[in-house]
């Protein structure tokens, strides 16, 4: 019968069928020695060239820094001259400083030093940087950029595949979002290059990539791409006399993989082993098939072993890829380190890792070399192995002769702030050196790309910031970048600071606090040192105190030469020394307690909003905490609560972390409601946040302060449902509990807090608290909480005398948060519009981890509003504008007080608290 081209005889003999496989064998010979010479020969150079490429380590061209233009070069782009301007180069473990001019062309940094510019006529660009400071790009070695959208829509959710714990071959170029809103975002805060990673939900979550945040002509994915490997197309062949590029891949341990594969730790490290046990099965194939090629043995060589899955993981074994590890604790620190000794693979960076302050010599240990150490400044605590993060960290680590990088997470962290996670790191002992390099040329080198970026260089890539004040001044901001010589912000809005801010920050002295936080394993006590009945604060310059639901100054001092004088937490003198100090000693047996402010201030302490603190000690450990509540019209509320309203109150959790974090900082009081995903209605409570519980005197500030609700877009039902339940409860009331606190809002006589941010429902509600006050004829007390689009009706709010609780950094979460007011050098910013309408507006948060933090918000919204507020006005942004709006009803005799201390130019950044005057507990603390 026929079968194509060949014709098979049927054969009946025996003999006749050993005859004809007699002729196959033959056959298979004849072709065996016959065909391979010509086809040996012609194929043996690229077998021995894929063999030599092996071999190679990645790095750049010998010649690279003599190119005349860069790869990314942009045709059209003007060369640019940037005179006067302090620059920080990075060189010199980033200790060199210059000041001159920088002359950028073809996307390249031409020289750094004085140049005329007759060469360039007409063409050329100047800028007089009038002396500030330049620096090079930020760069971020840890984004989920474009990945994980902003703002988070379904369809472009592609920053974890869920399709198996290893997964080595997933590539996070492949789900690149070029419309995400947070490019221009990060470009307006120095950002000019990030590694995009997958996240951490698998232990290998597949390949990263580094981009440049700008706009291209092309405007896809891979256009942004900062040197690709070669092998992003593996049907493209590559030069193989051109050395390989880095390539970059995610790892993840802990909590993460485990959460989502429902495994434990064990479960994660044999998935591990197993991957790289097979990785390493076919890079010893391709070593034996290179042996034979070296040494000429070309017969049955057959193809290269190769497998597209694993091809990524064999390239980490061969030392030619950037691996980053999110990583936490001693236990997983621990496993990976033996893991990259195992299988003998360099690790470029553990991120997050909370512990490894506390492991150095377990991470001395690691294959190849120690890794560097990508971290929050402090952002800690929201998980178990988060819990004995520190802001002493950096300072630690680098103590100890590791590479300290700062990173964002983005959007965990908003990258467009990176250089506030630096910023916060000097603040807290890391050199001023590092903490700079630790955005831009130590996370360069990290990530492979120092040879052209991280760096004011001749030769490197264009990549810039020009900075309105020195740039760990706690709100400086870029007033240009540029990324491969192009400028990127088309008319930015400068916020012009004092000549002070153009200096490097003073910061306080935290050798005793780095130090107890070591000899406590991370977990130092937090409570006051030491309590006082008598306590005399010498070299004050001003003391602020609240007056009437305001702040004001009642003394201030030519030089920092004035007393204060508190006993049991109350000023009971404020003047000069030879007042003060016989009222010191008098009327009491306790021998006065001194101590020096330095030209620092009594002021009052802030209040703390918008996170469930004093709800929750760990917030992704639900045995930790107070819990959600029902949320009434998506769930089946029990018949036993019919009627019953939340509380606040009565889940109050005393004595966490984060709270005693936030009262040495001198936010003394927090306002909570209580928590919910979505559409709700509680009662909010202000508390102590230095109480040790809920019976000691003074920790519970305020009960009940007012009735809180939220109108949202991921909930079911809809919104004009949540509307419409809303407008029912407030015009006709329900019996029962909830009926009384809803006819206190009708009535005018209890605050609501809305919980909102789209600027189409905020006008609703506008519209219905006219309607409801038309029908009560009363007042109602409305305040909108979270209203990041409410700068778009700010002259309504006003008129409708409706106060605002804000964010001071919004973002674009989600759809409904999207158009925010960004602020400089993008634009005014929200509190600025806002109060021009006459709006009453205070700061929120959203973490628990951010209360400590709150008066680094004050000061730099301060600094955003371009010099518009007073420091009092500053103050009540966060402290006595926060209590009226959600309803708290402090007396002014009975706030609490800080006394700070002085270091520098900015008192709420650069100084620290050093006693909080509580009236209401009594007692003067001292740290």
């Amino acid at each position: 019968m026929e079968k194509g081209y060949l014709t098979f005889t049927r054969v009946n003999e025996p003999r006749s069928k050993i005859l004809l496989l007699l002729i196959v064998v033959l056959l298979s010979f004849a072709f065996a020695f016959n065909k391979p010479h010509h086809l040996l020969a012609r194929n043996a150079p690229l077998a021995r060239q894929r063999c030599q490429s092996l071999r190679q380590a990645p790095g750049p061209p010998p010649n690279f820094h003599r190119r005349r233009q860069s790869d990314r070069f942009a045709p059209g782009t003007k060369p640019t001259l940037i005179r006067n301007a302090m620059i920080w180069t990075g060189l010199n473990n980033g200790t060199k400083t210059v000041h001159g001019d920088i002359l950028l062309d073809k996307g390249l940094i031409m020289g750094v030093g004085h140049f005329g510019t007759a060469s360039y006529g007409s063409d050329l660009t100047v800028i007089d940087a009038r002396g500030r400071w330049v620096t090079p790009g930020i760069v971020d070695i840890h984004s989920h950029l474009g990945d994980a959208p902003s703002p988070a829509l379904d369809g472009a959710e592609d920053d974890n595949s869920i399709k198996g714990t290893i997964l080595p071959w997933m590539r996070s170029l492949d789900g690149l979002n070029t419309h995400d809103d947070s490019y221009a975002l990060s470009i307006s805060g120095g950002v000019t290059t990030s590694l995009v990673l997958p996240g951490s939900a698998d232990a290998i979550g597949g390949q990263a990539y580094v981009i440049k945040l700008r706009k291209t002509a092309e405007r896809s994915p891979s256009s942004m791409l900062l040197e690709p490997p070669y092998q992003i197309n593996a049907s493209e062949p590559w030069d193989a006399s051109l050395p390989p590029r880095w390539r970059h891949m995610k790892h993840a341990c802990g909590e993460n993989p485990s959460r989502v594969y429902s495994a434990t730790r064990m479960d994660t490290i044999w998935a591990f082993r197993q991957a790289y046990n097979k990785a390493t099965q076919i890079m010893k194939q391709q070593d034996e098939y290179c042996s034979k090629v070296e040494a000429g043995d070309m017969q049955d060589l057959g193809d290269f072993p190769e497998d597209l899955q694993w091809e990524s993981l064999i390239d980490v074994l061969r030392g030619k890829v950037k691996v980053n590890i999110h990583c936490y604790e001693a236990v997983d620190l621990d496993g990976l380190v033996r893991l990259s000794n195992e299988f003998k693979f360099p690790i470029a960076a553990f991120h997050h890792a909370s512990e490894t302050y506390l492991t150095p010599e377990l991470l001395k240990r690691a294959y190849d070399k120690p890794p560097a150490i990508a971290l929050f400044a402090t952002n800690a605590r929201y998980k178990r192995e988060s819990y004995r993060g520190s802001e002493f960290a950096p300072r630690i680590l680098a103590e100890n002769g590791f590479t300290v990088l700062m990173k964002s997470d983005h959007p965990v962290l908003d990258s467009r702030h990176l250089l506030y996670e630096a910023q916060q790191a000097h603040y807290y002992g890391l050199p001023e050196n590092l903490a700079l390099a630790a955005i831009t040329s130590n996370s360069a080198e990290t990530m492979g790309m120092g040879h052209r970026i991280g760096y004011v260089r001749k030769g490197w890539d264009a990549d810039l910031v020009i900075w309105d004040s020195h740039p760990l001044a706690l709100g400086a901001t870029p007033i240009q970048v540029f990324i491969d010589g192009l400028s990127q912000l088309e008319s930015p809005y400068i916020s012009d600071k004092p000549p002070a801010f153009q200096k490097s920050p003073k910061v306080p002295n935290f050798d005793k606090e780095t130090q107890l936080t070591l000899e406590y394993d991370g977990l130092p006590p937090l409570r006051s040192i030491k309590r006082a009945e008598v306590v005399v604060f010498t070299n004050v310059s001003n003391v602020f105190v609240r007056s009437s639901g305001t702040v004001r100054k009642i003394y201030s001092a030519a030089i920092a030469g004035g007393v204060v004088v508190s006993r049991n937490g109350r000023l009971t003198c404020t003047g000069n020394q030879s007042t003060c100090l016989t009222d010191a000693l008098l009327g009491s047996d306790s021998e006065p307690f001194f101590v020096d402010l330095k030209g620092g201030s009594i002021e009052p302490a802030l209040t703390s909003y918008g996170a469930p603190l004093g709800l929750e000690h760990i917030n992704q450990e639900p045995s930790t905490n107070d819990g959600f509540a029902f949320e009434p019209l998506s769930q089946r509320v029990p018949k036993i609560l019919g009627g019953s309203i939340v509380r606040a109150v009565d889940g109050l959790l005393f004595d966490t972390r984060d709270a005693l974090y936030a009262y040495r900082a001198g936010v003394t009081t927090g306002i909570t409601a209580p928590s919910h995903y979505g559409f709700f209605f509680g009662l909010g409570t202000a508390f102590s946040t230095g109480a040790s519980h809920k019976l000691e005197n003074g920790a519970v500030v305020q009960e009940v302060t007012a009735l809180h609700t939220a109108i949202g877009f991921d909930d079911t039902p809809s919104v004009s449902t949540q509307i419409a339940t809303l407008r029912k409860l407030l015009m006709t009331p329900p019996e029962g509990p909830a009926g009384v606190w809803f006819s206190k809002v009708s009535e005018g006589s209890l605050t609501l807090v809305v919980e909102v941010h789209n600027a189409d429902v905020i006008a609703t509600l506008l519209n219905l608290k006219a309607e409801v006050e038309a029908a009560k004829s009363s007042q109602i007390k409305l305040t909108i909480a979270g209203a990041n689009e409410a700068h778009l009706l700010a002259e309504y709010l006003g008129k409708a005398k409706v106060g605002v609780l804000v964010f001071p950094r919004p973002f674009p979460t989600t759809w409904d948060r999207r158009r925010i007011a960004p602020g400089p050098p993008l634009s005014s910013n929200a509190v600025q519009k806002l109060m021009a309408h006459n709006v009453t507006v205070g700061l929120m948060i959203a973490e628990i981890w951010e209360a400590r933090n709150l008066p680094f918000d004050v000061a730099w919204t301060s600094l955003d509003v371009n010099g518009t507020l007073s420091k009092e006005e500053a103050i009540a942004l966060g402290s006595v504008n926060v209590e009226r709006l959600l309803g708290a009803e402090l007396e002014a005799q009975d706030a609490d007080l800080v006394a700070r201390e002085f270091t520098g130019k900015d008192l709420l950044f650069e100084g620290r608290v050093v006693g909080i005057l509580s009236p209401r507990r009594g007692v003067v603390e001292l740290f």
